[in-house]
């Protein structure tokens, strides 16, 4: 079996009135299926078409840079408390 990993992906959205930056951290087996994630999440969340995400880097962050709260408790479980 494969080990579930952290990704952050960072990038920006580009709609013809709305333009930002972007920074998610997602679980995954690899880059594309964190990728596939943002890409499902932004589209649903936000009503952005692919082609108006832009990714600008994807990077593997080990278990103590993780920011979310919600994947470091499900990444390190009951060990961390969440605050």
């Amino acid at each position: 079996m494969s080990e579930v990993k952290v990704f952050r992906v960072i990038g920006e959205i580009r709609k013809p009135n709305f333009q930002t930056d972007f920074r998610k951290e997602v679980r995954a087996l690899k880059p594309e299926d964190a990728v596939e994630k943002v890409y499902m999440d932004l589209g649903s969340k936000h009503r952005v078409k692919r082609f108006q995400i832009k990714i600008v880097k994807v990077e593997e962050i080990s278990p103590e840079k993780i920011e979310s709260p919600l994947v470091k408790k499900l990444t390190l479980g009951e060990k961390e408390s969440v605050q």
